[in-house]
């Protein structure tokens, strides 16, 4: 399993359209052309690269990964630093994900470029994937990532423009949380896969270049948000050791919350001068819960 430079698909899957909502509303919507358009005539063309933007208003700065984090991001990942996350989410989903044997849909909530998704369709062979993010730039890429994959540019903290129960699988890696809307989308025993930063994760590198702190309750606190819809599966921690070579170093930080607070103590300073190769723990959790309901 590997990133793919797939050609832009010609259009999003039948079953993404199908889940999709008209996003002022509500409605199905069918696709004309290269553009999707509900009965009400409210219409969203598809962009040249394959995904479509349901969004109304812009997004506020900060929110959303500009195209420099999406490049850094795609440079990092190509390199295979965190296929063991890819890997493991890959096979959370192949096992005991139900209606995957046949045209079942996987959600990506805050997909980025696709690049897990893409490997947990490579493990679901009959499956397709919707990727919702709110970075039309990340989107770019996430709509060439894999065949069996359709895009929507939307914020995740808004209702989504997904049918209820419509989802065998709800996939959220290192992406806002939303509780309520990972259970509506869900099928009844529909699971919900969350991937995370777990304890130490680049410790090493956060110590050296004073990077923003990670959440040490944020596991805990994921659990209380879903306690009233979920039950816990299964969790399991991926862990590795990796050596980055300055570029790296530069692309792991330009590609998260980090770059969005460059000039915050002198961090772009801190990072224009690494120039020897610096050795990191990456640690994730993974947890897998299944809908109640």
């Amino acid at each position: 399993m590997s990133m793919r430079p797939a050609p832009a698909p010609a259009a999003p899957p039948g079953t993404v359209v199908a889940a999709l909502r008209c996003s002022v509303c509500g409605d199905e919507m069918a696709l004309e052309a290269r553009t999707l358009r509900c009965p009400a005539g409210h219409s969203f063309d598809l962009a040249r690269q394959g995904y479509v933007n349901l969004l109304h208003a812009s997004v506020p700065k900060g929110t959303a990964d500009t195209a420099a984090m999406v490049s850094a991001r795609e440079a990092f990942l190509r390199a295979g630093f965190y296929a063991p996350l890819a890997y493991a989410l890959a096979s959370r989903a192949a096992s005991g994900t139900p209606g995957t044997s046949g045209e079942g849909l996987v959600v990506d909530a805050g997909a980025g470029t696709g690049y897990y998704l893409a490997h947990v369709l490579d493990a679901l062979p009959e499956t397709t994937g919707l990727a919702l993010d709110v970075s039309a730039p990340a989107l770019k890429r996430a709509a060439r990532a894999h065949p069996r994959l359709g895009a929507a540019v939307w914020n995740l903290w808004k209702p989504w423009p997904v049918a209820s129960g419509v989802a065998d699988l709800v996939v959220n890696v290192f992406a806002p949380r939303n509780a309520g809307e990972f259970r509506r989308v869900l099928a009844p025993g529909g699971r919900l896969l969350v991937a995370g930063p777990g304890r130490g994760h680049l410790a090493e590198l956060a110590d050296e270049l004073a990077l923003l702190d990670v959440d040490a309750d944020k596991t805990e606190r994921l659990d209380a948000t879903l306690a009233e819809g979920f039950r816990l599966v299964a969790r399991e921690d991926v862990s590795d050791r990796v050596t980055l070579s300055p570029d790296d170093v530069r692309n792991v930080v330009l590609m998260g919350p980090n770059a969005h607070h460059l000039h915050r103590n002198g961090l772009a300073d801190r990072l224009a001068a690494v120039a020897e190769p610096m050795t990191t723990s990456t640690v994730f959790t993974v947890s897998v819960y299944e809908r109640l309901g």
